[in-house]
């Protein structure tokens, strides 16, 4: 029996094997199995041509004629037309573009040919038909009607040297040869869902019978994927829960609540809420693995320092890993800034300065200079900085902590849980600390399931009372280029009143190779004029709109000195006009920015642009957010910037981010990536069966949490994480 690891050049030949290989990534015979058809094609009725009308959807048996290509007269390119009979009239086939199925369309052949009936100079014509090419030896119009007439043919994912009906063949020969599968499925969840077997799904999916079987085949399979993935989330969950960590119960009276008096603000009834869950869980003696995850400006921050807080109380430290330089000194600025004399502990005995009662705030980055490095690493080192800011430089070996209870983990898609473990195992005594992982990304719930699963969920939804409006409004400059010489000015009156405008840009300038020019792929046209940069755009505003208004430039290629000494200029005011790259995405917290002018927003993704409105606003000044576009209107890049300016929520534009983009890309930026692991399932679609193979998977993992009674099962699952490891290589 054919098994699903072996190499397909043992079935199909050596031959055909190096071209599936390399055209479609298709190695073994479970990769060619698993490549489904994306489409089916349902014949019907056999059609003669002579009887043809227009707008009727036809299948025929004919023969090639003979073929001719000619050039298109008012554009670049070709047209190859292809005259077919069957003895009774004659038909068109028109390809736009497509000179090289000459190939297959040799006179004389017979093939079956589906499609819409046009016409064109009174001729009736299909245009860019479906079509399969008998063999050479079939020369008997009603011999292949007969064969062929009822089939409902599946479409593959295929290239130029490999045509989808060449991919069915190897699949048929495939099919062919496999027996009874292993079924990752067990059983009876299987049979209390009708669910259909591995073997059978696979038959039907690939050679219907009828386009309900197939229907039904494609539901299994998704299930299919989703309870395997599931299952090794469920198996994380249960590993993490049977872990020993030391308990950290806050004191009543201590740091917790000498933060909550110092607070110039109330907490809202979220942050209070998952503040005792938070702290139930630490005083556990199993580590909490808890993704907290909330609007832009709801205070996550706030939940996360109490947490800390309450860690500190209890004897132990707590890191705070940030994924960039930038946002981990913002961190530490805004943590000390909150904790007042609290920061200071043992520092200076001046009460109005320093404190007994209290912690120090270290920080940790890979440019700091080799003396700072050494007192705050001493700090750490010896337990008098209750709380480490850092970046991916905490988790060198050189960091040693006292004893780590907590690991805050911000921005979570920015990390891998490699690394997320990595920091995670520098706890003493063989325990593990608690995790608490943020995003101030908004998730849809399913996707947080699925990206997340290995983590508890808690959603903080309400904003802190006091917080200004801001109102966001697209700036299409080919339309209405006086828009934008408007904008400079209104820049210039919200500096003039002591305010704070950020203009954030999608490149650096300076030369190609720009470490944050990706973050503008939505748009990434070859035929557009390059996006504008920071460096060009200061210069131009310096000289021009803004001429008398200081600024600073950000980005990602500055000394981190000069990029502190940026944002300090920025937030007192000295230079009350910033212009970045998306170095300011998050954390970034200046209360007196009013304005951002976002150029080229057409190039950003939803959940970005949503990111960077939230930088402004978070005092009580009205905020106002402009997204400059020279997209033209009715296409989906306007529709996103339309979008983003028509809501501030955030979860509702999550979901228009999702429906817009791959799904391989939500779910490979989270954790190490599984693009190749989900190939039916679609998050944004299948909740229902998300949740329940969730609940289905949690079952079988809690009744054998080794798979011991499921080898098949077991098997799937170690085939996604293999995938998720090599696609892991693949981006270091």
């Amino acid at each position: 029996m054919v098994r699903f690891d072996w190499d397909l050049g043992k079935v199909v030949g050596d031959k055909t094997a190096k071209v599936l290989a390399n055209t479609l990534d298709l190695h073994t015979v479970g990769d060619l199995l698993r490549h489904y058809p994306r489409r089916y094609v349902q014949r019907g009725e056999l059609t003669e041509l002579s009887s043809l009308h227009d707008d009727e959807l036809v299948t025929v048996v004919a023969m090639v004629k003979g073929v001719s290509k000619r050039s298109m007269k008012n554009r670049r390119g070709s047209i190859l037309e292809a005259v077919v009979t069957d003895g009774t009239g004659e038909l068109t086939l028109t390809f736009f573009n497509q000179a090289w199925r000459e190939r297959d369309l040799r006179p004389g052949q017979i093939g079956l040919f589906a499609g819409k009936v046009g016409s064109y100079r009174h001729q009736r014509q299909l245009a860019h038909p479906d079509y399969e090419m008998f063999p050479d030896d079939v020369t008997d119009f009603r011999e292949a009607a007969e064969k062929y007439a009822d089939q409902i043919i599946p479409v593959y994912p295929a290239s130029v040297k490999l045509p989808s009906w060449r991919v069915a063949k190897c699949v048929e020969v495939v099919l062919d040869s496999v027996g009874d599968l292993p079924d990752p499925i067990p059983d009876d969840v299987r049979r209390a869902r009708g669910l259909p077997g591995l073997a059978e799904a696979l038959e039907a999916v690939h050679r219907p019978k009828a386009i309900e079987k197939a229907w039904q085949a494609q539901r299994r399979l998704r299930y299919e994927e989703a309870f395997v993935l599931q299952t090794e989330l469920a198996r994380r969950r249960l590993s993490t829960a049977a872990l020993p960590a030391t308990p950290r119960a806050a004191t009543p009276g201590g740091l917790v609540d000498a933060l909550d008096e110092r607070l110039p603000f109330e907490l809202t009834e979220g942050q209070r809420r998952l503040g005792a869950e938070i702290a139930a869980e630490l005083d556990t003696p199993h580590p909490m693995h808890r993704l907290l995850q909330g609007e832009v400006g709801a205070g996550k921050t706030v939940v996360a320092l109490r947490a800390m807080l309450a860690v500190v109380d209890a004897g132990g430290q707590a890191a705070l890993l940030a994924p960039t330089e930038v946002l981990a000194q913002q961190h530490h600025r805004s943590l000390t800034k909150m904790l007042g004399p609290l920061a200071q502990r043992g520092m200076l005995r001046d009460p109005e300065i320093g404190s007994d009662v209290g912690t120090r705030v270290a920080l940790v980055t890979g440019s700091m200079s080799a003396a700072a490095r050494r007192e705050a690493l001493l700090d750490i080192g010896l337990g008098d900085a209750g709380i480490v800011v850092g970046t991916h430089a905490l988790l060198e070996e050189r960091v040693q902590f006292f004893d780590v209870g907590l690991v805050v983990v911000d921005e979570q898609h920015r990390f891998g849980v490699e690394q997320r473990s990595a920091l995670a195992a520098k706890s003493r005594d063989g325990t593990r600390p608690h995790v608490l992982v943020m995003t101030a990304t908004p998730i849809p719930r399913t996707v947080a399931m699925t990206v997340f699963g290995d983590l508890e969920i808690s959603t903080l939804a309400d904003l802190p009372s006091g917080r200004a409006d801001v109102a966001t409004h697209v700036v299409p400059v080919d339309e209405k280029p006086h828009f934008l010489e408007r904008a400079w000015q209104r820049v210039r009156e919200e500096a003039a009143a002591g305010h704070r405008v950020y203009i954030v840009c999608p490149r650096i300038g300076d030369g190609d190779g720009d470490g944050e020019e990706d973050a503008a792929s939505p748009a990434a046209d070859d035929d557009r004029r390059r996006p504008v940069a920071v460096l060009e755009l200061a210069e131009m505003l310096r000289s021009g709109p803004l001429a008398g208004v200081d600024l600073e430039v950000l980005h990602g290629r500055l000394p981190a000195d000069v990029k502190d000494a940026a944002m300090a200029r920025f937030a007192s005011g000295e230079a009350p006009v910033l212009v970045a790259t998306t170095v300011i995405e998050v954390g970034i917290d200046v209360p007196t920015a009013s304005m951002m002018v976002i150029m080229d927003a057409d190039r950003f993704g939803v959940s970005q642009l949503h990111q960077l409105r939230g930088r402004i606003g978070r005092g009580s000044i009205p905020g106002v957010c402009l997204l400059v576009t020279d997209a033209p209107a009715d296409t989906s890049s306007r529709e996103r910037l339309d979008a983003v300016a028509g809501t501030r929520d955030g979860f509702a534009l999550s979901q228009v981010d999702l429906e817009q983009r791959r799904e391989g890309d939500v779910l490979g930026a989270a954790q190490s990536g599984r693009r190749s692991s989900l190939k039916m399932l679609k998050v944004i679609r299948d909740v229902e069966i998300i949740q329940d193979a969730r609940e289905a998977a949690t079952a079988v993992v809690a009744a054998d949490p080794e798979l011991a009674e499921h080898p098949a099962l077991d098997e799937a699952v170690r085939d996604v994480l293999a995938e998720q490891e090599a696609d892991y290589l693949d981006k270091a």
